[in-house]
């Protein structure tokens, strides 16, 4: 796990934010490619996707907030940090890289003041990649339409250019230590330092003796979704693309071949998610992601072999 692999200016830069950032170059860079080559405008593409990378930064953010079981830590972060306990020892609680404050009656570590803008922190982590999604396709509906390029090619465009983007996302995770899986005995199976989400997760679990162990053997998931998502944009562009019926036939296929992969994947992972009646928060989402794939393909696909037919 290295959470602030990379230095710039000397300062350190989070890992999963220096991948999501080398994620949406590659990806706009897919993009601008498939503009030109289709005769629009690249320049269109490039503007689309830095209001997509911002308004999906934003959207991935809240659903953290709203919907991954955080929300009364950030509320209480601003109302009263006490009851929020950092896994900081002593030494470093007080530290200046923590500056917390050391409760020496319970023995825990508390911010030392309140900080009520800690849920717009995007870049120290804790991004939920539908609500991503989801925020970026508003924006992009806004975008497209004011600058009369065809939504639905560009939409077949983001259906291989985001898994492109999500793939370099994910090593970020793995990075950061995040998104981590079930314990497992396989050969490629990863372990976490002490501190980092799936030790604590393992000890509250009592699955560690001390919370300064390194974690158990889990499926490195992040990895999953990475080839995963590789996977996807490889069939998107290279079997679905040349061969589609309609606009917007290749971002239906990304929708359903992520939400099934997704849902599958989130039965390996067991970092705390959120969800209701028995499915996580990307389970539930991805069910919704599988609907507006099929009525996409309904509404359009339909509607163009009516008319193919009509027309013979």
């Amino acid at each position: 796990m290295h959470p602030d692999l990379f230095h710039v200016f000397g300062v350190d830069a989070p890992s999963y934010f220096a991948f999501l950032l080398t994620g949406f170059l590659f990806a706009t860079a897919a993009g601008a490619a498939w503009a030109r080559r289709v005769g629009e405008s690249p320049d269109v593409v490039v503007d689309l996707g830095i209001a997509m990378l911002l308004a999906g930064g934003a959207g991935a953010r809240l659903l953290h907030v709203f919907a991954d079981g955080y929300f009364w830590d950030y509320v209480h972060l601003c109302t009263d940090p006490s009851r929020v306990v950092w896994p900081f020892e002593r030494a470093e609680c007080v530290s200046s890289a923590i500056g917390g404050a050391w409760d020496a009656a319970a023995g825990v570590c508390h911010p030392s003041g309140p900080d009520c803008f800690a849920w717009a922190k995007f870049w120290a982590g804790g991004l939920t990649y539908y609500g991503g999604l989801i925020a970026a396709s508003a924006v992009a509906w806004v975008l497209l339409k004011r600058d009369g390029f065809p939504f639905w090619k560009a939409a077949d465009m983001a259906g291989f250019a985001i898994p492109i983007g999500l793939a370099f996302g994910r090593l970020g995770c793995l990075m950061a230590g995040c998104c981590f899986g079930t314990t497992c005995t396989l050969p490629w199976a990863v372990r976490f330092p002490w501190r980092s989400p799936a030790s604590e997760e393992q000890f509250k679990a009592h699955l560690l003796a001390s919370e300064k162990m390194w974690s158990l053997p889990v499926h490195p998931t992040q990895t999953y979704e990475s080839l995963a998502s590789l996977a996807i944009a490889a069939v998107c562009i290279l079997v679905v693309h040349g061969r589609k019926r309609y606009d917007g036939q290749v971002f239906a296929v990304f929708l359903a071949l992520y939400a099934v992969a997704r849902a599958l994947l989130e039965i390996l992972r067991r970092d705390d998610r959120g969800g209701a009646i028995g499915l996580s928060t990307s389970q539930l989402l991805g069910l919704g992601m599988l609907a507006a794939a099929a009525a996409i393909h309904v509404t359009r696909g339909g509607g163009r072999a009516r008319a193919r037919a009509i027309a013979t």
